[in-house]
């Protein structure tokens, strides 16, 4: 079990093809107030979509890390799966169906403070509604750090391994299929055959990595509270899931460089005090301390 605690040990390398690729990628073109407002600055952009083209935080994370033609991800990344549990919470909360239980007198620290159920109001998606059932009928309750090893099946505890959701990453690969952006096929890897889903809808993939880039240059901002709250969590998630990389690599040198410095200032904020900040989501930053503490 890879430990959350030692997954802030820095940026992963850019790709050496990044800089070759630049040239040709140059031309590419509710319930709660924080989910009704998810899109933020690009509903214009979207408003020619249908609703299911838009994605959760899982499947944003997802597709950042697929190969595009090879339909999986790299078989040498061991941090999404945490880092798709991590998005589970942080989707449930900014739709109003957790919360973080209040910090009390005493001032209890984010990674000790539970996480407690507050609407059970179906959301449309099998996994978070699966995820929302076991928060619901847990009690005691736990805290995100918990959720997120007890989601992920990473329990020494046997009677704790109920609450894994298996096959996370090919259920919501399927959630992709089903709304258009990727297709399913079969491969042969000499051994065994396995499903893989390749992309189908460059486009959307495309506005997703524009969006993410967006985020660190021209629509920077450099107070967090400031920020989409989606986005934010989708550029502390997608590094934590070690898939942020796939965003940037196709920037150019001085642009690559610039949105690593800005990624690093946000991996640098204390999540304690951005969580005591007026109109910040409690439970999101227990996340991000999940991951960076």
């Amino acid at each position: 079990m890879t430990s959350l605690t030692q997954r802030n040990s820095g940026l992963v390398q850019r790709r050496t093809e990044a800089s070759r690729n630049a040239a040709a990628d140059k031309e590419r073109s509710s319930e709660d107030d924080d989910y009704d407002s998810r899109r933020g600055d690009e509903e214009e952009e979207d408003k020619g979509d249908s609703k299911e083209t838009r994605l959760t935080l899982m499947e944003e994370v997802l597709l950042l890390g697929l190969k595009d033609r090879e339909g999986y991800t790299s078989f040498w990344n061991d941090c999404i799966s945490s880092g798709l549990r991590g998005c589970m919470l942080i989707e449930l909360a900014l739709r109003g169906r957790l919360q973080l239980e209040a910090s009390g007198m005493r001032r209890k620290s984010l990674l000790t403070r539970k996480v407690l159920f507050k609407s059970d109001s179906p959301t449309g998606d099998m996994l978070l509604d699966e995820a929302l059932k076991h928060i619901k009928e847990t009690q005691p309750p736990e805290t995100v750090q918990s959720w997120i090893e007890l989601l992920s099946g990473e329990t020494w505890n046997p009677l704790k391994l109920h609450y894994q959701l298996r096959n996370v990453r090919e259920r919501l690969a399927k959630n992709l299929v089903e709304k258009g952006v990727l297709t399913t096929e079969k491969q042969n890897f000499l051994l065994f055959d396995m499903t893989t889903h390749p992309l189908t809808n460059n486009t959307i993939k495309q506005r997703l990595v524009r969006k993410v880039q967006e985020a660190v240059l021209e629509k920077w901002v450099n107070e967090p509270q400031r920020m989409d709250k989606r986005m934010l969590a989708l550029l502390f998630l997608a590094h934590s899931s070690d898939v942020l990389e796939n965003a940037f690599a196709p920037l150019l040198d001085d642009q690559y460089d610039l949105a690593m410095k800005r990624v690093r200032l946000l991996l640098d904020l204390d999540p304690e005090a951005e969580a005591a900040k007026s109109g910040t989501n409690e439970l999101l930053w227990a996340v991000v301390a999940a991951f960076t503490k």
